[in-house]
């Protein structure tokens, strides 16, 4: 979908702006490249600068004050600026810009997973700034991230949900001000042990952090707060696995110290598990992709840009 609006900062007869993604689905640490097409009104106008910043809607509650949701800026770029765009003038910025290689994916395999994204146009002309409409972002998980959910499907994980959740994670290189959280139900081989398992992908240019969270309410080592959570990660080369090693036992060995180490330390988080790997064997397009519910989000990505501030933060 394209917004176009009147910046209503400028007035009637002010310019136009329209900005256009290119198609198909970006991938972090990738290009995202498209158009900002402008339009003088009824008198000449000195652009200042065009900018696009990349938005997220993220979960703010921290759980002892409520839920909340709030808009985060996490990316800023500028396009075009210093120029004199005359009445009635059409004129296009082409850009192509680098997503953060932790921008969250939006889908997987075409499916939505509920998380909302977008790209903001801000125009500023003649000391007056407007902040535009904005474009849906669609995001797809690099090939180690598919691999590791395709991994986790065929041990007989489902998905449940996902969203982004302001904060960093302690003893992670994490750069984002916010991470995602793909929330798994575990098979019945697992489901006596722990309720839920916690995925986060935390990329870098060489490799994929891997987060991976229990979470088991009221177990053996609750202690009256409504149980605990034990926390692993591990690290693997985007290429992955090498030797006589796939995706699938790579995975499913993370798995079995996550839940070993659980019920060896009860609900002390555990940190610092590096896996060691070398080169690929992808798993095929089924498990969670195959049995993924989409999670309603909101009928326009526009929607979540009102009341926020210009920091950019909710």
């Amino acid at each position: 979908m394209v917004f176009k609006r009147l910046l209503g900062s400028l007035g009637v007869g002010g310019p136009t702006v329209d900005t256009v993604l290119d198609p198909g689905a970006a991938r972090p640490g990738g290009t995202l490249s498209g158009r900002v097409r402008l339009a003088g009104g009824t008198s000449d106008h000195d652009v200042e600068h065009v900018v696009l910043e990349l938005v997220a809607r993220v979960e703010t509650g921290n759980g002892e004050h409520g839920d909340g949701e709030g808009v985060v800026v996490f990316g800023r770029h500028t396009v075009g600026g210093a120029f004199r765009l005359a009445a009635g003038e059409e004129t296009s910025l082409p850009f192509a810009l680098t997503l953060p290689w932790e921008t969250p994916a939006t889908e997987l395999y075409g499916r939505p997973l509920g998380i909302v994204l977008g790209v903001r146009t801000e125009l500023a002309v003649a000391g007056a700034r407007d902040k535009g409409d904005l474009d849906p972002l669609a995001v797809a998980p690099l090939p180690a991230q598919e691999a590791v959910l395709e991994a986790l499907g065929g041990l007989g994980f489902g998905f449940r949900s996902a969203d982004l959740q302001y904060g960093r994670i302690g003893g992670t290189g994490q750069r984002l001000p916010f991470h995602q959280e793909i929330e798994l139900t575990p098979p019945p081989r697992y489901a006596h042990q722990v309720d839920e398992i916690e995925l986060t992908f935390l990329a870098v240019p060489g490799a994929l952090e891997v987060v991976l969270e229990a979470d088991k309410r009221g177990g053996p080592f609750a202690d009256g707060r409504g149980g605990h959570d034990a926390l692993s990660r591990f690290t693997v080369p985007h290429e992955g696995p090498a030797g006589p090693h796939d995706w699938s036992a790579l995975v499913d060995g993370w798995i079995q110290e996550l839940v070993e180490h659980r019920a060896s330390y009860g609900f002390h988080a555990v940190y610092g598990h590096e896996s060691g790997v070398g080169a690929a064997v992808l798993a095929g397009a089924a498990g969670i992709a195959g049995g993924m519910v989409a999670t309603e989000v909101v009928d326009e990505v526009g929607d979540f840009s009102e009341g926020d501030s210009d920091d950019g933060e909710g």
